[in-house]
């Protein structure tokens, strides 16, 4: 099975109007081929960017309520945000379950809401430096699946993209060596066989995240069971466009 390489941009809590129209101007002319574009901007930016933003390539938001609607000030629905543009949404970032203290299980019910709605995710697992340390990292990232893997139907793999992200290697300079992506992330994909089915594990795309640069992402994109990235603070540079091209 041939998986579409996949590079998701998480811009978190940054940017302006400004910004998003350079941004928009700096990628509209360069050439991406053979991979798929995801642009995880702060939600207020969402509908300027599926506006503007090059039609191949899609925006995320960066989180969802794991409920339709009601009194949940500041919230937003995944049926509001595929009412202003967008096509996806990150789930499960280690920011979101360490700043914002969401459980497993949480980020399961979000996952298969937003599914539900039509919304595609890029869920988020990885472990603490502490936990590597000790021998826990697949331990840890099976836990964090097997809250998702109960919660979703096999059919929903489809809309699913996993993004392995260790925590220590987020926004520190540190990077995992390609071989040690590759050895998570073929664990992962030995787990989908088991747990899920070896379609879901063939098809399923594995994406690494953890300081991600156009100056490493060639070497960890050439893995096996490496099938892009999830970067963060080099996606707000124009040279994301050099990490979505690590395989060209």
């Amino acid at each position: 099975m041939t998986r579409t390489f996949f590079v998701g941009g998480n811009w978190k809590m940054n940017g302006s109007q400004a910004f998003c129209e350079s941004m928009v101007q700096t990628f509209s002319g360069q050439a991406t081929d053979n991979v798929e574009v995801v642009v995880g901007a702060p939600s207020v930016y969402i509908p300027y960017l599926a506006q503007n933003l090059r039609k191949d390539w899609a925006v995320a938001a960066q989180n969802c309520h794991q409920l339709d609607s009601g009194a949940y000030t500041g919230e937003l629905s995944a049926e509001m945000l595929l009412d202003v543009g967008a096509k996806w949404v990150i789930l499960g970032h280690s920011e979101r379950r360490a700043i914002f203290k969401e459980s497993d299980e949480l980020i399961a019910q979000k996952t298969k809401k937003a599914l539900s709605k039509g919304l595609k995710v890029v869920f988020c697992c990885g472990e603490l430096l502490e936990e590597r340390e000790a021998g826990q990292t697949q331990q840890v990232v099976n836990r964090q699946l097997n809250a998702i893997v109960q919660t979703i139907s096999p059919e929903d793999w489809q809309n699913v993209v996993i993004a392995y992200e260790p925590v220590w290697a987020i926004g520190t300079g540190k990077v995992a060596t390609p071989e040690q992506a590759q050895e998570v992330h073929a664990e992962i994909r030995n787990y989908l066989t088991t747990n899920v089915s070896e379609a879901v594990s063939a098809n399923t795309r594995i994406i690494y995240g953890g300081s991600v640069n156009p100056e490493n992402c060639a070497e960890i994109g050439k893995k096996t069971d490496v099938d892009g990235f999830l970067v963060g603070g080099a996606s707000l540079k124009p040279s994301f466009v050099t990490i979505c091209n690590a395989t060209a």
